[in-house]
């Protein structure tokens, strides 16, 4: 492990809370605003407290660990505009699916989806590729075998674009 991680680890008691966890932890926040059971404020404001995610963090190991501010904003930012734009990125999710039918996608995918096109989309500093390849990675760890692909290719016709403009 390199001495950044180590020194990372030690701030962070022990846990190293980098971009990564943080992008894991809002597309579970946009999968479950994605039932619809709670404004995005609400939401936020709630999962993002520390006694709420030490809670988590006795299931779910991406929990453990005090959040950095930085990260906190990126998720809280990251969500909301999701949320502000999630009819845009649905369009394109609907314009670069060959043979899918996208009533039928999974709330997890399309979870992943629009927070890799919003990124994409919005995030300055996040490149293109990485937006892809993070989706692709989440992809793999929680749908079935064949979202992967999809998931990548959706997102490689709409980064075509995206350069194309």
């Amino acid at each position: 492990m390199c001495r950044y991680a180590v020194r990372r680890q030690a701030q962070y008691g022990g846990t190293s809370v980098g971009r990564k966890e943080a992008r894991e932890i809002a597309l579970h926040l946009i999968f479950e605003l994605s039932f619809k059971q709670f404004s995005d404020e609400e939401l936020l404001s709630d999962r993002l407290e520390k006694s709420v995610m030490d809670s988590l963090a006795g299931d779910i190991a991406l929990y453990a660990g005090e959040l950095p501010e930085d990260q906190k904003v990126y998720i809280r930012n990251t969500v909301m505009g999701v949320c502000a734009h999630c009819t845009e990125l649905d369009a394109v999710v609907e314009e670069h699916s060959t043979n899918w039918n996208t009533n039928r996608l999974s709330h997890m995918t399309m979870s992943l989806l629009r927070l890799a096109l919003y990124e994409m989309q919005y995030v300055e500093d996040v490149p293109v590729g990485t937006a892809i390849d993070e989706a692709v990675e989440l992809a793999k760890k929680y749908e079935s075998e064949e979202v992967p692909g999809y998931i990548n290719g959706v997102l490689g016709a709409a980064a075509r674009e995206l350069a194309a403009d």
